[in-house]
């Protein structure tokens, strides 16, 4: 007969002991060593994503292995996207920035998907609703601020837009108070928490994705080399750092993403600076990429022609004697925005990367391996655009910091929408100003008149 032996006190408290360090030991695995992709197992409220890759793909890649399947999938969509950007491009800044508002559309609706599977809120009254709403809300606010500030001679031409940009402010509390009102009118009771849950959700997705976009529309404004070298800088980072990773790697990088490694990272930036030197020297010398968007009254059209600023002008630079005594050069000529395109390069390869990072961080806490999977071998849109959000911050940063001054033409614009009493008032103020800095006389000022 098999003997059955009591435990005592004392070992009830080593076996409790033993069993919560078995409980920390997995946990640090989970949260410590990030495992893989294929130890992800989905969280059962979220839609798990599946292989969408074309037939005609899957049948000429039939005899590979899934890394080089893999490889080649992501290979070819990448070319298609890139041909598709230099489409766009070729279209203008108008169509660019509707491109941007639809990514931005599409990737608040991945992100919010992801929210109502997490919390099993499609039955929530209202709330679906409620989330395109302050998207919409939102949208008009930034939106109609940048028309404003870019196209203010078509706005004060217009007595509706006029009337819209003198109360534009208002209209957009307004509009969102309403959406607030509706939320609270949708409370239920047995689904307080969860609500507010959905809520904060809905305005933590609003924050990341249409400020960060509204930054890419007002970089782009200021001249389509703002918006073209960064986010061709952050498409080459992504790139060389997995070509070098795929063939180089080696050395794992971050235990959120167990498959970059340090080999793609430098690799990565090196050829991302030189990339960026090489792609701002082709577009400076464009008026196209390089002069303001403006909207021109006299052929009702919007425009990019300019006179190039210093920025975009050819110019000597005396290198550093270090560099003159390895290439046996004295001076280099270039234009100054390739000095700025190294540290827009830098950025899209040093801090730019930690976007993905982030994004990978937030998919493991909900146990997905992609946001959706809109492009076959890469996932979302939302997954292609992780890091070129918080580019569009840094350039935008960047840009107000390093390099834009007062447009004359956006002051004179204001000026003229001035009562003329106002105007009057100012022409005096800035008379005397000249005065009392020696730039105009007392007497010119006399003749003048």
């Amino acid at each position: 007969m098999t003997e059955l032996r009591h435990r005592g006190p004392g070992e009830d408290d080593v076996l409790k002991q033993q069993q919560q360090q078995q409980q920390q030991e997995s946990e640090v695995r989970t949260d410590g060593e990030a495992p893989s992709d294929s130890e992800i197992k989905p969280d059962p409220g979220v839609p798990s994503t599946v292989d969408d890759t074309p037939e005609v793909l899957n049948k000429a890649l039939s005899g590979m292995s899934s890394r080089w399947k893999n490889w080649w999938v992501r290979g070819i969509l990448t070319l298609a996207m890139i041909s598709f950007f230099f489409i766009i491009i070729y279209l203008g800044p108008m169509v660019l920035m509707m491109i941007v508002l639809c990514v931005q559309i599409k990737c608040f609706h991945e992100i919010i998907m992801i929210g109502y599977s997490v919390y099993h809120s499609y039955h929530l009254p209202w709330f679906r609703t409620l989330s395109w709403y302050f998207l919409l809300c939102v949208n008009y606010f930034f939106y109609g601020e940048t028309v404003t500030d870019y196209f203010s001679a078509l706005v004060q031409r217009e007595e509706p837009l006029r009337i819209l940009s003198k109360y534009h402010r208002f209209i957009s509390f307004t509009l969102y108070l309403t959406g607030f009102c509706m939320f609270v009118l949708s409370l239920v009771k047995k689904h307080y928490r969860l609500q507010f849950y959905m809520f904060g959700w809905t305005h933590v997705t609003l924050l990341i994705v249409v400020t960060q976009s509204h930054l890419i529309i007002h970089n782009l404004f200021e001249g389509m080399i703002w918006f073209i070298v960064p986010i061709s800088c952050v498409i080459c980072n992504d790139i060389m750092a997995y070509m070098f990773g795929f063939f180089f790697g080696r050395t794992p990088l971050i235990k959120l993403s167990p498959k970059k490694t340090w080999e793609g990272f430098i690799g990565g930036f090196f050829a991302t600076v030189v990339f960026g030197l090489l792609l701002s020297y082709v577009m400076a010398g464009w008026r196209y990429f390089v002069c303001p968007v403006e909207f021109n009254n006299d052929s009702n059209r919007f425009e990019v022609d300019c006179e190039p600023s210093d920025l975009f002008q050819l110019q000597d630079y005396t290198l550093p004697s270090v560099l003159q005594s390895l290439i046996g050069w004295e001076t280099v000529r270039i234009y100054p925005f390739q000095i700025h395109s190294v540290a827009l390069s830098a950025f899209a390869s040093l801090i730019g990367p930690f976007g993905g990072f982030f994004a990978s961080g937030f998919k493991r806490a909900f146990k997905i391996k992609d946001f959706a999977n809109t492009i076959p071998g890469h996932g979302g849109i939302m997954d292609r655009f992780d890091c070129q959000y918080l580019m569009a911050t840094f350039v935008n940063v960047y840009i107000g910091s390093f390099i834009r001054g007062p447009n004359p033409s956006r002051v004179m614009q204001q000026l003229l929408a001035l009562r003329l009493d106002q105007q009057l008032h100012i022409f005096n103020t800035l008379r005397a100003h000249l005065i009392d800095k020696g730039l105009l006389s007392a007497n010119q000022e006399a003749t003048a008149a």
